[in-house]
């Protein structure tokens, strides 16, 4: 998990957006630590109290650009594979903002941070711990 997090953190993709990728999975899933940790973190990358605060409702308003709006429905399609697969206009969706290489860097963030999320509620970790280092 830590060998992917060091990936993710040098893959390219912007700091900022993946921790809205990550928080995005993580209201999903209903992790409290991990939606308190990654709002901390995108505040610090210099995301704004109003982009984070419509997250929860991206498709609904004009704050997200249209490659973070494909990044965050790979994310959501992923973090929901058991319910919807990743449907082909997701997929394509994405093939027209990213790489190959991204879409695999993108998967590989929704899988790490649904494993986290699922580590964090298993384990009952409290929201309101995290420390930014």
């Amino acid at each position: 998990m830590l060998a992917l997090e060091k990936y993710i953190a040098s893959c390219g993709l912007d700091h900022k957006f993946v921790h809205l990728l990550k928080l995005r999975a993580s209201q999903i899933n209903g992790c409290a630590f991990c939606i308190d940790m990654h709002s901390i973190d995108a505040r610090a990358e210099g995301e704004s109290e109003q982009r984070l605060y419509a997250l929860n409702a991206w498709r609904e308003t004009p704050f997200f650009t249209d490659r973070e709006r494909a990044g965050l429905a790979w994310i959501e399609a992923v973090t929901l594979v058991s319910q919807s697969h990743v449907p082909d206009e997701v997929f394509a969706e994405a093939q027209q903002h990213f790489s190959d290489r991204e879409i695999s860097d993108l998967t590989f963030i929704a899988s790490t941070i649904n494993a986290w999320n699922r580590l964090a509620i298993a384990s009952r970790t409290p929201p309101g711990t995290y420390k930014r280092t």
